[in-house]
């Protein structure tokens, strides 16, 4: 990495507290206009805000944003062009570094045993849903441990990324857990029906099974 990479907005972003799930999207990606299509529609100030991600300088207008909702914007369209760019062989592969380093986290599952996670989006529309973790060995997704990544956007990751990341590189996928919890009382198992209501129970006494019911007796 060159002092100039160093010192770009994306770098600068990318180390930002809370913004530890980031990979840094390769410029190139980012000046391909093809990689950012439609993406001017779903933006504010789009190309004032491309123009600090890209660290450039046209100067300042009258007409130009305030810096704070400038700022904003930018974020938000490094994350939708994030989102795509994870999805891209050089994407995947940064992302499956920071996956084998569990920069990511943790599995807060027991029978998971600490298995690395990804990160999610149960949305692909900025601004419904928070960033997740999802594992792999279970199969399911939980909040993020760390209160800092709370205010991440979920659709800055997407819905498909860990998906296509363990169709790209299946070796990386772990075996699924087999290992459940199951309920006990002073050693024994606990049957389901045990959590019933009398409520419940009294109802299915009640009700006659098919096939029960007495028939008519002929004369």
């Amino acid at each position: 990495m060159t002092d100039s990479d160093e010192s770009s907005w994306i770098h600068w972003f990318c180390k930002q507290r809370g913004n530890e799930f980031f990979c840094e999207v390769d410029e190139e990606y980012i000046q391909d206009k093809f990689n950012l299509n439609f993406l001017d529609s779903n933006v504010k100030n789009y190309k004032c805000a491309l123009e600090v991600i890209l660290d450039l300088n046209p100067g300042s207008g009258s007409e130009d944003p305030a810096e704070p909702e400038l700022e904003a914007s930018a974020e938000k369209l490094y994350g939708l062009i994030h989102a795509r760019f994870i999805l891209t062989n050089r994407g995947i592969e940064l992302m499956l570094e920071k996956y084998n380093k569990g920069e990511f986290g943790t599995c807060p599952r027991v029978f998971c045993h600490q298995q690395p996670v990804l990160p999610i989006g149960l949305s692909d529309n900025p601004g419904e849903d928070m960033v997740a973790i999802y594992c792999p060995k279970c199969n399911d997704v939980y909040i993020p441990k760390a209160s800092r990544h709370s205010n991440l956007d979920g659709a800055f990751f997407g819905t498909g990324f860990p998906h296509m990341l363990f169709m790209e590189k299946p070796d990386a996928r772990p075996k699924r857990g087999k290992q459940k919890f199951v309920p006990r009382l002073f050693g024994f198992k606990i049957h389901h029906t045990a959590y019933r209501t009398a409520a419940e129970n009294q109802k299915d006494a009640t009700v006659s099974p098919v096939g029960e019911i007495d028939s008519p007796s002929h004369i």
